[in-house]
């Protein structure tokens, strides 16, 4: 079962996050969740990053919070609404909100 995991805030449940994920789950980082794509967590970027198989940032909560695409890691891609629908339709059988 491929899993789509939205996470809208800097500070999400780590633990449960852990449990849940494997390695298709895939993670859309939207609203203040932005941040784990941007902002280093004690000189380096967040543990999600490293953690999650795909992850998808939203291009236009990015751009809200005066970040821009170069501030992102390689293996975050950044997305429109428009790519969340369609991924959401096409590769994700389950989602959730954490």
């Amino acid at each position: 079962m491929k899993l789509g995991i939205f996470i809208s805030d800097f500070k999400y449940d780590a633990e449960l996050f852990n449990r849940i994920a494997d390695d298709e789950t895939g993670v859309f980082l939207v609203h203040d969740g932005v941040y784990n794509a941007v902002v280093e967590d004690n000189g380096g970027a967040s543990p999600l990053i490293n953690k999650a198989s795909r992850i998808f940032v939203l291009r236009e909560d990015l751009k809200l919070r005066g970040f821009t695409e170069d501030s992102v890691p390689s293996n975050v891609e950044v997305v429109d609404y428009g790519d969340i629908v369609d991924r959401l339709m096409e590769e994700y059988k389950k989602v959730i909100w954490l």
